[in-house]
């Protein structure tokens, strides 16, 4: 190491520029060369695109810089939570007096042990479902009580308490004290959250902090106080850090705020906001009623206009009865006109159209005559006619034909015999004479008689 100046080592004092020059080129002139290895948090790019970021391992961490020109030269990129190797000029920044390196190169060795555990614990937690949205519990709008897990000497209780004083008073607030920060803080936090559960003395709890490095906020990615948020009852809203931090607490409250302060505004309702609602409903409240009492007023007034006195009312009535009774013995008398007139034309419409039937009478009158004088020549040349057939029927009579002394022979199917070559030995026969009938059978004679011959 090289000497330091006289003037340095005086019992004369320094001023603080002269000491952060002093410090700054002891480090730069003795710590050249260096890798130094760790993991990248809190990394910002500014506007400029210079990069600014924290190398940190578990035990320390320390500020670095990297401009613009460095960084293009990077690929791929450098995000948070990687672990690299970096070298550049080891010093102070004078202005500040801050430790820090001015990165001129870069070598990138994967992701930082932290970020990988926060990765691997994430994927666990969500195939099991913890982050699911259908497990999220809504917030209650006007909570009875609130309560708040975070450190009594945390920034953020001030900013979370002074919200909820602003935005409603008269909602208590109870904290459940726990370290947010350091060893074993993990477990002291699932226990304050446990605690609020088991009391069930608010309606909504508040799990927060203020920003951090990735370190800082770790204790909200340990998974005793994922799995003891997912098991409490009470809604529980997560505001740990800034608007770009997410820890595994984030995904499985019910509800995120970007900040402490969000997360209070989320839980209380907003008491301006409400007395100003509040006065409109009473504005409107009050027309409604004044409206009401306007029309009963009136219908009051209307209704006590009605109101007469019984005998003025019964002469009314009789009055109205009255004119009805003439209206009705009119209209009566103008029905009985109008039937009577209508009558009477109906009456002579019909004697007007009425045929003259006198003649056509004479002519029914003399064609009936005529029709049974016609009759009576028809049915004497009938009966003539008649008498005629009659007695040339008698003449012809097969009756009459027998009297003479002929008869009827047949078979015993009742065919005539017409020859006595048709007759057969022993068949019977069937004869008919004018006054009776008898049968007989056919001898084996060979010669017969005269069928009329009796000796």
């Amino acid at each position: 190491m090289s000497k330091l100046s006289s003037s340095a080592l005086s019992s004369s004092a320094v001023s603080v520029s002269e000491l952060n020059a002093l410090a700054k080129n002891l480090l730069e002139e003795n710590l050249f060369g260096l890798w130094v290895a760790g993991e990248v948090s809190n990394l910002t790019r500014a506007a400029s695109g210079h990069y600014y970021f924290s190398l940190k391992d578990s035990r320390a961490q320390v500020r670095c810089a990297m401009f613009k020109g460095t960084a293009a030269k990077l690929a791929p990129p450098l995000k948070e939570g990687s672990h690299i190797e970096l070298t550049g000029r080891i010093g102070i920044y004078e202005t500040r007096g801050e430790f820090q390196i001015n990165v001129s190169e870069i070598r990138l060795n994967g992701l930082g042990q932290l970020y990988e555990a926060y990765e691997k614990l994430k994927a666990k937690l969500q195939a099991e479902g913890v982050f699911a949205a259908k497990r999220k519990k809504p917030l209650p709008a006007h909570p009875r009580a609130i309560g708040i897990v975070t450190s009594l000497a945390a920034a953020a209780l001030r900013d979370v308490v002074s919200t909820l004083k602003r935005r409603a008073p008269e909602i208590p607030v109870l904290v459940y004290p726990t370290p947010v920060q350091g060893a074993g803080s993990g477990l002291q936090i699932a226990q304050a959250v446990q605690t609020a559960a088991a009391r069930n003395e608010v309606d909504v709890l508040i799990v927060c902090r203020g920003g951090g490095s990735i370190e800082d906020l770790w204790s909200f990615n340990e998974e005793a106080v994922v799995r003891a948020i997912e098991a409490c009852p009470t809604p529980v809203v997560s505001g740990i850090g800034h608007e770009t931090d997410f820890t595994l607490a984030d995904f499985v409250a019910d509800k995120r705020a970007p900040t402490p302060t969000g997360a209070a505004e989320l839980v209380s309702p907003n008491r301006l906001e409400s007395l100003y609602k509040l006065t409109q409903a009473q504005g409107r409240l009050k027309t409604a009623l004044q409206q009401r009492y306007y029309d009963a007023s009136q219908k009051t007034d209307w209704l006590a206009r009605q109101i007469r006195p019984p005998q003025q009312k019964l002469n009314e009535q009789r009055t109205q009865l009255h004119t009805l009774a003439q209206s009705l013995h009119f209209a009566m008398q103008n029905h009985h006109r109008f039937n009577t007139q209508r009558l009477s034309r109906q009456q002579q419409q019909l004697a007007y159209l009425r045929p003259n039937i006198s003649g056509t009478a004479r002519d029914i009158q003399n064609f009936q005559t005529a029709l049974k004088q016609h009759w009576n020549t028809l049915f004497a040349n009938h009966t003539q006619r008649l008498e005629k057939q009659a007695a040339l029927l008698e003449a012809v009579s097969p009756q009459h034909i027998l009297e003479r002394g002929f008869s009827v022979v047949k078979n015993s199917r009742g065919q005539l015999i017409r020859s006595a070559a048709a007759l057969k030995q022993g068949q019977k026969l069937h004869i008919a004479f004018a006054d009776g009938e008898t049968n007989v059978r056919v001898t084996g004679e060979t010669a017969q008689p005269d069928l009329f011959d009796y000796t």
